[in-house]
């Protein structure tokens, strides 16, 4: 368990640059304390234009998509500088029949 460890401690890792609650929701966590929550009684009376909210809400869930798609490539990538990091250092070693 040691070994595992210390590899674990050891091993370069680097960061998607997004949190997972942002990837999973699309956007970052917001304490209730932090902002004032209107309550849709609000939001009625205010009377937002449904189209406009709609694009709106359309543009967020595409700027979703493609952060995630970005901590994929991201991920990709460094698997990419992993293997080829792992591939320099590896050497094949043969095998000789002994006579």
């Amino acid at each position: 368990m040691s070994f595992a460890l210390h590899g674990y401690r050891t091993s370069v890792r680097t960061s998607t640059g997004a949190t997972t609650f942002s990837l999973v929701y699309g956007m970052e966590v917001v304490l209730p304390i932090e902002v004032e929550i209107p309550s849709l009684r609000v939001l009625m009376e205010a009377k937002f234009d449904e189209a406009k909210w709609i694009r709106g809400r359309y543009e967020q869930l595409n700027f979703v998509e493609e952060k995630r798609l970005a901590a994929l490539s991201h991920g990709q990538l460094y698997q990419r500088r992993l293997m080829r990091a792992y591939n320099k250092k590896f050497q094949l070693k043969g095998f000789e029949k002994e006579t």
